[in-house]
């Protein structure tokens, strides 16, 4: 049997290594849960649009992305069609689990004809005797699963976060950890009352309390929202934006709320007012072209016109 082993990242791939499970192996350096994605068929075009946006937006060099993460992921293209099966070893957090829809719907695109695809439940900071130990408890996904995972990419790219919300009901199948990442993604939507994201309520309301050094307060996150799974590359942007917009300030390190910050926790201001919505994208949603928001109290996305 010959494996094709696709790891979410480079952190990991030492410990694999080590691990001595059998097969090739594919990177995947993408952050598919951060910025826009275009809807269409045509990767070329797909990439193209994906490295514009990247660049202008997050400062990433175009011809770094297609380097280390377009050119990664075609190895696919060849080694994918002569292998037994394909393996993806992802976590069960936001950034893994969309990561993870986007190269199923990579496959559908690039080998009509694949192999069997399974997943690995790929544990926090595993071991490389952990790793083999998951390797023999892989599941192999089946029809219904990758057609479920055709429908989120499909509706992760969508200008409307609704159809994301209604597929978070449907049974999961072998994709077990969906659910909970579609809600997460969701509640990432503007509050419907205070216009902040649950992160950047989770921020404020943790500096309510108290000042931070800004590694604190990203470690408070990781094990407290650990569903996100985002790295210090995303948090810093986030806490950049909210620097920007006046409800936080930052001194050799430290993060403090400011007044306005706190009159928006208190419901007397919305954070809509005071930041800039201009090129930001939520998968397939111009968060400026948006009035979706996340309802707190019936945790369900509803229409706010504003």
């Amino acid at each position: 049997m010959s494996y094709l082993n696709v790891l979410n990242g480079d952190a990991i791939l030492n410990l694999f290594r080590q691990s001595k499970v059998p097969g090739e192996v594919v990177v995947c350096r993408e952050m598919m849960c951060e910025g826009k994605v275009k809807y269409t068929k045509d990767l070329t075009v797909f990439f193209e649009s994906r490295a514009k946006h990247l660049e202008y937006q997050y400062g990433i060099d175009k011809q770094t992305y297609y380097t280390n993460v377009v050119q990664e992921l075609e190895k696919l293209d060849s080694s994918g069609s002569a292998t037994d099966e394909i393996i993806l070893w992802f976590e069960y957090d936001l950034f893994c689990q969309v990561n993870m829809i986007f190269l199923l719907h990579y496959i559908n695109v690039k080998l009509p004809q694949a192999p069997p695809i399974s997943i690995v439940d790929l544990p926090h900071h595993p071991s490389p005797e952990i790793l083999a130990q998951v390797f023999e408890q892989r599941v192999r996904l089946n029809a219904d699963d990758l057609a479920l995972a055709a429908d989120v990419w499909d509706a992760w790219c969508q200008h409307s976060p609704q159809e994301l919300e209604h597929i978070s009901k449907r049974p999961p199948g072998n994709l077990r950890h969906l659910p909970a990442a579609i809600i997460a993604h969701l509640k990432r939507f503007p509050d419907s009352i205070t216009g902040l994201s649950v992160i950047e309520s989770y921020f404020l309301l943790r500096l309510a309390l108290g000042s931070y050094r800004w590694y604190d307060l990203y470690t408070l996150f990781w094990s407290e929202l650990e569903i996100f799974g985002f790295t210090n590359f995303q948090l810093d942007i986030l806490v950049n934006r909210m620097v920007r917009a006046g409800v936080l300030e930052e001194n050799d390190q430290m993060l403090k709320i400011t007044s306005l910050g706190k009159e928006i926790l208190n419901e007397e201001e919305n954070y809509l007012d005071y930041c800039s919505l201009e090129h930001r994208w939520l998968g397939g949603v111009r968060l400026s072209d948006n009035t979706w928001c996340w309802d707190h109290e019936t945790q369900t996305l509803v229409n706010v016109e504003r």
